[in-house]
């Protein structure tokens, strides 16, 4: 069977439909600006993030470093609507997250942000297949049939489909929390150390799959990890420390990124 492109019926329309995608492609998957976010008062303040700006575009995967206590998970949680800044603006598309209210917070993250956590974060009551499902359920929305097999393709769980959590192994439940993560096609995924529980092989796995989704599908991919291997797979890594990026490398191998994190005293 073959597949028939309409073209523009004007040289007007081309210019049209060229500038609507250069227009999309320019506005940034997430973008910090000037975030800053502050826990505690007094001699028990902390400064978790100092002004921070950065640019995540789309169709990237990133991967976020730095030591314990530099702001990297705090950063994440601030781009994905989980956590509020002090002061500052987030912005996830063209939508500015401290203009939102705690609803409309809550329809960004379930309709346009997937997220995949070290823990799996899956009910224990449901199957895979429920489980993947959850975020179109809760918005009220049904699977897209062909992107659904896809992904269950790509993650390898068709015949783990009727299995609750309890029932499949680490690997197999971080299968499914990616899944569900890409099941509403959302805008930009969060992970946070999502091999963390993982052994090294099956993390090499999902970090795999994880690299698919950018190149095969466009997917951007925001990753907080302390692994300068699993780093490797993002196409570029941000340092943090002490609440400030610090450093912003492309094309990262482990040599580099280890190099760096010493630097950083991580």
């Amino acid at each position: 069977m073959s597949t028939h492109i309409l073209a523009p019926t004007s040289a007007a329309a081309a210019s049209g439909t060229a500038a609507q995608a250069a227009a999309l492609a320019s506005i940034a998957a997430a973008e910090a600006r000037s975030a800053t976010k502050v826990y505690g008062t007094g001699s028990t303040q902390v400064v978790a993030l100092n002004e921070v700006d950065v640019r995540l575009p789309r169709g990237r995967f990133t991967a976020v470093m730095g030591p314990s206590g530099s702001g990297k998970s705090t950063l994440m949680h601030c781009l994905a609507g989980l956590d509020s800044l002090t002061s500052g603006s987030i912005h996830v598309g063209e939508r500015n997250l401290s203009t939102m209210n705690e609803n409309e917070l809550t329809l960004l993250r379930r309709e346009h942000v997937g997220f995949v956590f070290q823990a799996f974060n899956l009910v224990p009551t449901l199957t895979a297949e429920e489980n993947i499902l959850l975020p179109l359920q809760l918005a009220g929305k049904d699977a897209d049939p062909p992107w659904f097999d896809q992904i269950l393709d790509a993650v390898g769980l068709r015949g783990r489909l009727d299995h609750k959590p309890a029932e499949l192994s680490g690997g197999q439940q971080q299968r499914v929390a990616v899944a569900r993560a890409l099941v509403a096609r959302p805008e930009i995924v969060f992970a946070d150390e999502p091999t963390g529980n993982l052994d090294s092989i099956t993390g090499d796995e999902i970090l795999g799959f994880l690299r698919r989704a950018t190149d095969d599908y466009g997917q951007t991919i925001v990753m907080v990890t302390h692994s300068p291997s699993a780093a490797t797979y993002a196409d570029n890594v941000l340092f943090l420390a002490d609440g400030r990026i610090i450093d912003d490398m492309n094309e990262p191998t482990t040599d580099k990124i280890l190099d760096r994190m010493r630097s950083l005293g991580a």
